[in-house]
């Protein structure tokens, strides 16, 4: 079943660890908890990382492309009606990593994310950022933490 009320996918957002000056996801469309998520990121062009990321091109960083990815990967993971949340979720590792494109500001990202595995405290997922319809991150990653103990 696929989550579509704006307040619980607000919610699912809120449970993210980063703070808000390292969010890349400002929305959250779709979530089939514990399965696949789709989310958003507009690039305001205010952000501190543009001003040197290029001095009058300002682009996104590839490695903050994948991080807006992982972001939302564990979005995913992280609501699984099933298994409990993982203490400390974090990326840690990656594979077939490929940045295609870039994003300038004003623009805005449509990101995907699936969880295609689980073992213990790793969690596998595949994601695409898109730009346009067209692909310009995509990555297997894997994401870790610790069992939350009662």
């Amino acid at each position: 079943m696929t989550v579509t009320d704006p307040a619980l996918l607000a919610e699912a957002l809120r449970q993210l660890p980063h703070g808000p000056e390292f969010r890349f996801l400002d929305r959250l469309l779709e979530l089939d908890p514990g399965k696949r998520g789709v989310g958003e990121y507009t690039l305001r062009g205010d952000e501190s990382f543009l001003r040197g990321h290029f001095p009058g091109d300002p682009l996104m960083p590839g490695v903050l492309l994948i991080e807006a990815a992982a972001q939302l990967a564990g979005v995913v993971a992280q609501s699984d009606p099933a298994i409990p949340p993982l203490a400390g979720l974090k990326l840690t590792a990656l594979r077939g990593v490929k940045i295609l494109g870039s994003t300038q500001p004003g623009e805005t990202l449509r990101i995907e994310a699936a969880v295609t595995g689980r073992m213990g405290k790793l969690v596998q997922a595949a994601a695409r950022v898109e730009l346009h319809g067209a692909a310009i991150a995509t990555v297997e990653l894997t994401l870790s933490g610790e069992a939350n103990s009662v």
